[in-house]
């Protein structure tokens, strides 16, 4: 991995938020909008076979969430609102979503309030229900939560046993009419175990794999030296890999210059996602992509 001396990382770093500063204490006037941040976090990346084109950064919503609660819902519909738009006029287009986050409508009325062009977006969303009826049901749900008419991937969601395929037959066979009739672009899963990890790797009906890597394996399915090479196989099989979990769901707050830099020179992941409690620690990791990028 390439790797660049702290110090020179620190000074590009602080150079590089610098510049966010100043687009971001450059207020917009009515009928303005703020031009995008030049930046490596909104570079667009190929994701697998898919044909998708996700920026390199995702914004990801449901930080310690459960039951339609998360912490970014805890800051207030204020905070997170900003720290949506303040991601779309830094020029991030990937917003990951789920069900179980109780996200949906908060991108949607971002999304409204700053204007967003839907065509513009890379939505990723998760299901967690069991059944094919369930499915459909959730799918015409959350089509209207976010007023669009398409999902550029439905995942399924927290996937924990080898045999999930066997599992969750009935919620494939939906989504795969969803994408057909183009209602879905792509589907695939949300990994929470090691075997579950594997099969997705393997498996034909698998567009997109969501998994958790960071360099020092925390809340991950098995340590980086098991983890790369299985998600490396998934890319070499023309599957879409997004990282999550890089910060370790923030327990890596301090390392966050070692947790970037890891992701970025990762040869087995496409794109990634980070959740953001507001928008000031958005900015930060885009500099620090930045630095990393420029190293």
């Amino acid at each position: 991995m390439n790797r660049i001396n702290r110090r020179d990382f620190m000074k590009r770093s602080a150079s590089a938020l610098a510049v966010t500063a100043t687009l971001r204490n450059g207020a917009t006037h009515a009928g303005e909008t703020t031009t995008p941040l030049q930046n490596a976090a909104a570079k667009r990346c190929a994701l697998g076979n898919t044909g998708l084109m996700p920026t390199r950064l995702g914004v990801g919503t449901g930080t310690r969430a459960w039951n339609k609660d998360s912490a970014q819902i805890r800051r207030g519909r204020d905070v997170f609102i900003n720290t949506l738009t303040r991601a779309w006029e830094q020029g991030i287009r990937y917003y990951d979503l789920a069900d179980m986050y109780g996200s949906h409508h908060y991108l949607r009325d971002a999304m409204t309030e700053a204007g967003m062009k839907r065509e513009g977006l890379f939505i990723l969303t998760k299901v967690t229900s069991k059944t094919g009826a369930e499915i459909q049901s959730d799918l015409e749900r959350i089509l209207g939560e976010i007023n669009t008419d398409y999902l550029d991937a439905l995942l399924l969601h927290c996937m924990t046993a080898g045999d999930w395929p066997e599992q969750m037959a009935e919620c494939m066979e939906v989504l795969d009419k969803a994408k057909e009739k183009g209602i879905v672009k792509a589907v695939g899963v949300s990994c929470h175990h090691i075997e579950a990890l594997k099969t997705a790797a393997a498996h034909a009906w698998v567009d997109v794999i969501l998994a958790r890597i960071n360099p020092f394996g925390t809340l991950m399915d098995g340590s980086p030296d098991q983890i790369i090479p299985i998600l490396q196989q998934a890319r070499e099989a023309g599957k879409g890999v997004v990282g999550m979990k890089i910060l370790g769901e923030g327990n890596h707050a301090d390392d966050k210059e070692q947790c970037i830099e890891y992701a970025m020179n990762l040869d087995c992941i496409d794109v990634f996602t980070i959740g953001f409690l507001e928008s000031a620690e958005l900015d930060e990791i885009i500099a620090l992509m930045n630095a990393c990028d420029n190293a």
